[in-house]
């Protein structure tokens, strides 16, 4: 590799972990039991997080950084309401992110250290079922018969979170992302299973570090959840993710930092009066090349409440 590709590709592998909100590593690293289970219409969600996220991140052994490791934090608020669309139940989301984010590593055997903080990129998710999921009333809904559901789902990622080009680290991927996904959730008494299938799909960064375009290709994303319902609003589920893709592109060269990753979870979810709930998340990694390694915890407050 030339002098300039190997800057190149430097400049690649590290805008792979330098994006601390909404990056497509983050993205797809999503785990959400339940995106697709019945719900009745005009009901409203707030909701607030908490998500932590630590690892390590590797990069091309030729590349002149080693010992990449991130510590994130995130706070979110969210706001979520279903709605009649065609007879069939729909969600529309939006969702705001704050981050602060440390990444260290050497730099040429130099240890190194950037803090990042500042308003994410906003997430907008709008879903809707295709079967199994008539829209109904809360009235109706509580007399119905859990059925399966089959949904089709869009979140769009808007570049609206802080970002420096003269910066290698920064909260904002500063570019559109857009992920079309379809999902089917299936009730087997107390018991319940999901699974859903996505491509996220990236408009390129012109104004990357250093004056660079940065691109980079699709990545797809698989889920399964399995779980129980111990009573309304009480249950437990084990989630599990693959994705695969995403080389990066810079100046037209590609990277070939093609990912494949594996990561498992768990998730619980607890009533606590009535209206809100609260749910506990953690996930790790099982298999993990060019990034992915990264263990999160996240923990959520849901106030929900019906229209009159």
């Amino acid at each position: 590799m030339t002098v300039t590709g190997r800057v190149i590709a430097f400049v690649a592998g590290v805008g792979l972990c330098t994006t601390l909100s909404c990056g497509g590593v983050a993205c797809a690293q999503d785990m959400e039991p339940r995106a697709y289970s019945a719900s009745p219409i005009d009901t409203n969600f707030l909701i607030t997080s908490y998500v932590r996220t630590t690892g390590a991140v590797s990069l091309d052994a030729d590349l002149p950084i080693q010992n990449i490791k991130a510590s994130i934090d995130a706070g979110l608020i969210a706001y979520q309401r279903t709605f009649d669309l065609f007879g069939q139940t729909a969600s529309a989301t939006i969702v705001v992110p704050f981050v602060r984010g440390q990444i260290s590593g050497q730099v040429f055997d130099a240890p190194k250290q950037v803090t990042r903080q500042g308003l994410g990129d906003i997430r907008m998710r709008i879903a809707a079922n295709l079967i199994g999921n008539p829209a109904q009333t809360p009235a109706q809904f509580a007399e119905r018969v859990p059925l399966t559901t089959l949904g089709v789902g869009l979140t769009t990622i808007a570049p609206t979170g802080d970002y420096n080009s003269q910066h290698f680290v920064n909260v904002s991927s500063h570019r559109w992302a857009f992920k079309p996904e379809i999902g089917l959730s299936q009730p087997w008494g107390d018991w319940f299973a999901d699974a859903s299938a996505g491509t996220w799909l990236f408009t390129d960064n012109a104004n990357f570090f250093g004056g660079h375009v940065r691109g980079q290709e699709p990545i797809w994303t698989f889920q399964a959840h399995g779980g129980y319902n111990f009573r309304p609003g009480l249950w437990l589920s084990a989630d599990a993710t693959h994705y695969f893709g995403g080389n990066t592109i810079i100046d037209g060269i590609n990277s070939r930092d093609f990912q494949t990753v594996t990561r498992i979870g768990a998730t619980l979810s607890i009533p606590i009066v009535e209206g809100f709930s609260a749910k506990a998340a953690w996930a790790t990694w099982l298999t993990a090349h060019k990034n992915g390694g990264f263990d999160t915890i996240a923990l959520t407050l849901q106030y929900r409440w019906f229209d009159p």
